[in-house]
Formats: structure tokens, C-alpha cells, sequence
């Protein structure tokens, strides 16, 4: 039997709190240390916590969690990699295109390794289930999808490092709805063609509250995007509409239980009595498998030498290229912005700690 996996992480808040519980669960990983210059007072008893992610990568780990504000996910990752060691990062990793591409560069230096991105949103039951539901062609080709993610902050506004362009590279769109895009992408493939609307609607922040995008693949599949933190009502709704019927994933069972329960719904197109209203089939899920499957799938890689199927550095590559084209395709915004949105403030914030705080990050 084989040895069980060390695992170190770098970044002690909500994320790698989750992990944590995570891989403390298997048989076949070992929490063996972690690292935050500001570390919680309780939940990591059990581990030796360290002051500098380099202790962490120095370690006699095997795999590196990369649990931190977006700005230092590529260093974190690339250091990771380039000491011999697995690396799961969660998303966005970085704050654009750029630290994606130095993150891959240091995935062809170390071809023996794994590289997993966190897109967890792809292990949800009822995003598994549609999966099935539309690639056994029962309803024929996918015509267009429709997918709303939004949510509300306390009265205070958004986290305050997550204001900072400095450290996150946007707001919502790059936050939360990359989650969507990412899952437009899953049953769609690549989109070509992009036009949008990015706003600060109601919070006071340099960042975008609301972004609303079309986008279109070569081969004329449309997919309309709302990602909002002005939902007042946290919803998430994914809709994929097919030549004979339809697949909706409406709602998410989030650790807040806040977005409603999760249904699978599905109806074939009737042309007869129930023209706009036909029978639906409805599957209730109430948990969220994500994370164990995420690791799951991580484990299996590593230890098998098989490539990454979902949150592959491609996966994080390409989703990010369409968050940074809908910032880009909204001329208004990047003016009032005062440039692009891709023209990152790289400058070193004030006293930013390497954690992720507790922030919703589904």
C-alpha cells in the first residue's frame, strides 16, 4: 500500500480551512503543516503552522495547497512547482493572464507533476447530472445557455481586500462568475466572439458590483451571463436550452444553504397541448460533494499519472482569457476605470497578509 500524501497549505482562512477538513478525512493524506503570517487561533492544533509559504514548499510535502488572496497564488504555486512539488491553487490564480501563463511556464519545467485548479463548481451534483443529461443527446444539440450568479454583502460592502485591485485583479466577474464561465465553457467548449456591460452599480468600490456579458463559439452556441453582487437574493441558475428540451440547474447547496436547494430540472419540447409549459422531470440534490471530489480527482492524478480532467491550467487559462475579454469588451467601463482593466496595479499593498480571509468564494 502506498504511502499516504503530505500535504502543506499556504493560506489558513475559509479555503484552506475547507481543505483542510478535506484532507483530513482520507485514509490517504496527511495534513502535515501550513502556513499564514497571521494564522487562526483555533483549527490547525494539529499541524505545525509556519510564518512563510517557503517553509511550507521547503518541507517534506508532496503536495502544496495554495489557499491565498489572488495576488500571491503564482508565487506561492511557481515556487511550489519548481521545488518538486503537486500544487492545488484556487481560483482566480492570479490577477490576470500573465501570472496564468508564469504558472504554466513552471508546469513545462516540472512535466511530472500535478497542477489543479480549484473550478469546484464542476463536481456539484446537479452540474454532473446535466452533464449526463446532455451529452447522451436525448434533447438533440445545445442551442443557447443562460446562467445567473449573484449574491449580497453584509451592510458594510465587500471584504476589504477584496476592494483592492491590487490584490484580487477584479471584482465579481473575476470572483464568482468566473465559476459560470467556466461551466459555459464545460458544455459549450470555446467562445470567439464576446460583447458586454460591466458596472459599479451600488458599492462604493473600484471594482465591478455587476457585469453582464453575450458570448458566442464559432459554431453559434450563445451564452448570456449576470454575475452580481447586488442579488439581494443569492441565486445561482443555470439554464441549457437544446434543440428538443431543456436542462436548468437551479440553485446551489452552498455551506451558507443560501442560494435554495439544488434541482435538476428537465423537459422535452412539446409541439402538442403543453406548447410553453410541457412536463418537467425534477431531481432534488442537498449536499455538495465538491470538495472531496475536487481532491478525489487530485489524488488519482498523482498517483496514477493521468492528466487533469477538470481545473486543468488550460481550464484556468482559457476561463480567464473570457473574464478579462468582457472587462475588455465594455469600452465605458474601462474608461472610468481610467484604462484597462488587464493593466494591473502591480505595486506592493500596505501590510496585506498571505491568508484568505472568510469570504464566500462559491
Amino acid at each position: 500500500m502506498a504511502r499516504a500524501l503530505r500535504i502543506g497549505i499556504v493560506g489558513l482562512g475559509k479555503m484552506g480551512g475547507i481543505r483542510a477538513a478535506t484532507i483530513r478525512q482520507r485514509h490517504d493524506t496527511i495534513l502535515h503543516c501550513g502556513a499564514d503570517p497571521n494564522p487562526p487561533p483555533t483549527g490547525f492544533d494539529d499541524v505545525r503552522v509556519l510564518g512563510d509559504y517557503r517553509d511550507v514548499v521547503d518541507s517534506d510535502v508532496d503536495a502544496v495547497f495554495v489557499c491565498t488572496p489572488n495576488r500571491f497564488i503564482p508565487d506561492v504555486a511557481v515556487a511550489a512547482l519548481d521545488a518538486g512539488k503537486h500544487v492545488f491553487c484556487e481560483k482566480p490564480p492570479g490577477l490576470d493572464l500573465r501570472d496564468v501563463e508564469r504558472i504554466m511556464e513552471a508546469e513545462r519545467r516540472n512535466p511530472g507533476l500535478v497542477l489543479k485548479v480549484g473550478f469546484n463548481h464542476r463536481y456539484h451534483y446537479g452540474i454532473m447530472e446535466a452533464k449526463k443529461i446532455v451529452d447522451s443527446g436525448k434533447y438533440g444539440e445545445i442551442l443557447w445557455v443562460r446562467g445567473i450568479y449573484g449574491k449580497a454583502e453584509s451592510g458594510s460592502g465587500p471584504n476589504p481586500w477584496r476592494e483592492n485591485p491590487a490584490l484580487v485583479g477584479g471584482g465579481i466577474l473575476l470572483d464568482q462568475g468566473i465559476h459560470m464561465l467556466d461551466l459555459f465553457r464545460y458544455f459549450c467548449g470555446e467562445f470567439s466572439e464576446i460583447k458586454s456591460m460591466c458596472t459599479r452599480a451600488f458599492w462604493n468600490t473600484p471594482l465591478e458590483d455587476n457585469a453582464f456579458a453575450l458570448l458566442r463559439t464559432e459554431r453559434g452556441r450563445i451564452a448570456m451571463l449576470h454575475s452580481s453582487l447586488t442579488q439581494w437574493k443569492h441565486r445561482f441558475t443555470l439554464e441549457i436550452f437544446l434543440h428538443d428540451g431543456y436542462v436548468i440547474v437551479d440553485g446551489m447547496p452552498s455551506s451558507t444553504r443560501s442560494y435554495r436547494d439544488e434541482w435538476i430540472i428537465q423537459g422535452r419540447r412539446h409541439t402538442g397541448y403543453a406548447i410553453g409549459n410541457p412536463p418537467e422531470e425534477r431531481t432534488f440534490c442537498n449536499t455538495n460533494p465538491s470538495w472531496d471530489s475536487e481532491l478525489n480527482e487530485f489524488v488519482e492524478c498523482i498517483r496514477n499519472g493521468t492528466p487533469v480532467r477538470h481545473g486543468s491550467s488550460r481550464d484556468a487559462y482559457e476561463t480567464m482569457r473570457l473574464v478579462f475579454g468582457i472587462y475588455d469588451a465594455d469600452e465605458g467601463f474601462q474608461s472610468s476605470l481610467g484604462g484597462r482593466a488587464t493593466a494591473v496595479d502591480r505595486s506592493e499593498p500596505e501590510a496585506v497578509p498571505i491568508r484568505a480571509e472568510p469570504a464566500l468564494r462559491e
